[in-house]
Order: structure tokens, then sequence, then C-alpha cells
């Protein structure tokens, strides 16, 4: 993958592995017990959703409403972060009953030097600019954002922060269209268009851009998906996916929340 805030990836062997909202089979998606195994299990990126609260931090949970994943109720949007983080991001499972919403921060913290970060935009809040500089301003102080690339299903979102930040790597994932566009470096389709059009990664190739089927349970295509090239693979269970891959993981984690 070569880009500039993609650099930590070069010397891994391809499809590099993208943790989807962590380990989410092992633990409750998008917390720290979850991203802390994928990172165990020998993950190349971890994927994690970016809302804002009201108070303007910005925070690791795919939906826009906190009800399927926490013990709370209502708008992600309408919450400050203290009282985000009085929540428990548990999505109902007894032994994680400690994991909250993470911060973008507390994520970028557990990254390894080898290991980038995939924010998928969940809000039109990135169609502002002056989000956008701040979400870069955010990954600078990090120390993460030559390793960091945002995606989305919005195209306005994306680019938004790549005219805030052109340093940033963009992508674009997609249900429908057959075809790469060309406005991104990754691209991300839904992973039956793969089959529809099989030359789809080859074209990409030949523009200089990455592709990364949307499949979030990719083991039984992993023998399409090498034979096509792709560059990276999505999945709920790294750990299963590494193995498959013939990957050791990077050390068990023998307990993946932090607080037992």
């Amino acid at each position: 993958m070569t880009n500039a805030t993609l650099t930590a990836l070069e010397n891994k062997p391809r499809p590099y592995v993208m943790a989807h909202r962590g380990n989410r089979v092992a633990c409750p998606e998008n917390t720290l017990a979850a991203f802390r195994r994928a990172l165990a299990d020998g993950a190349d990126l971890l994927e994690t959703d970016l809302h804002l609260s009201s108070d303007n931090h910005f925070v690791c949970i795919h939906d826009g409403t906190l009800d399927r994943t926490t013990n709370g109720t209502g708008e992600v949007a309408a919450k400050e972060l203290a009282e985000l983080k009085s929540l428990s991001a548990s999505y109902g499972r007894a032994e994680f009953i400690e994991e909250r919403i993470p911060t973008l921060s507390e994520v970028a913290a557990l990254l390894p030097p080898d290991v980038a970060l995939a924010l998928e935009l969940k809000t039109d809040r990135f169609l502002e600019t002056e989000v956008c500089h701040a979400l870069a301003r955010e990954l600078e102080q990090s120390g993460v954002r030559n390793r960091t690339l945002v995606i989305s299903f919005s195209l306005p979102r994306v680019l938004a922060v790549q005219a805030a930040a052109p340093d940033l790597a963009a992508g674009w994932i997609t249900l429908g269209r057959l075809r790469p566009i060309r406005q991104v470096r990754l691209l991300g389709p839904f992973w039956p268009i793969l089959f529809f059009n099989p030359v789809y990664v080859w074209a990409a190739h030949r523009r200089g851009q990455v592709v990364c089927p949307l499949d979030p349970t990719p083991d039984r295509r992993l023998w399409w998906y090498r034979a096509l090239r792709c560059d990276a693979v999505l999945t709920d269970n790294p750990e299963a996916t590494c193995r498959a891959l013939g990957r050791p993981a990077h050390g068990a984690a023998e307990n993946p929340s932090p607080q037992a």
C-alpha cells in the first residue's frame, strides 16, 4: 500500500488484515478490549467508527445512537463526553461490563508502530471544515497521522477531510458501484461486486489504488481475494482470518478486557 500515510505497512505481506471494530467476535465491538485483542491476533490495521460528542470529542462507536451497544439511550451527538464515559459499552456481555466508549486518542495510544488505523466517518459533521482540521490535529498530536486513513460510504465526507488534510489517505465504501471511482486512494466494494466484475482490482491497481472488499466474514473467500490480489481484507474475527492466512498471532491475550 504505497501511500505516504501508510508506510507502516510497507514491509508486511498482503493481503493486510483489517480488524473490523476490533475483534468483535471475542469482545464487544469498538472497545479497547476488542482493539487489544485484534492486535494480539495479528491485525495490520484497526478499523473503527467515528462520531462526535456534543462537546466535540471524537468517540469510537458505530451507531448514531447508544441503545444497541451500551446501557444508555439516545443520540451520541446529544451527549457530552463525560456522560458517554459513564456508560458501559459491554453490548450486554457481563464479563465486559467495565468497558467504555473509547475516544480516538485512547485507540490511537494502543497502536504499535507497524499498525495502521482506519476511521469510518459516521456523521455529516465531517463535512465541516473545522471538524476536519480538528481531526487532523488530534491524529498529529496522537502520533498516528502518518498511518491513518479515513473511509466512508459518503464520498463528500472523505473528500472534505482530504481537502483539509491532503496527506491523509481517503477511502470510499460502496454497495453497488461496479467500477472503481477515481477520487480516492482506497476502494471498499461490497464483496459480490468482485464476482460480478473480476477485473475490478486490476483496474484499481492500474490507477495506483488499493482494494479492501467489504466482507466482515471473509475466510471462505480468501482464495478469491488472493487470486485477485486484493490489498487488504476486512474481518470481524482477525484471529481466525490470520490463522487462515497462515500468519502467527502477535501474542495471545489471556483476558482481552483491560479491567479484568
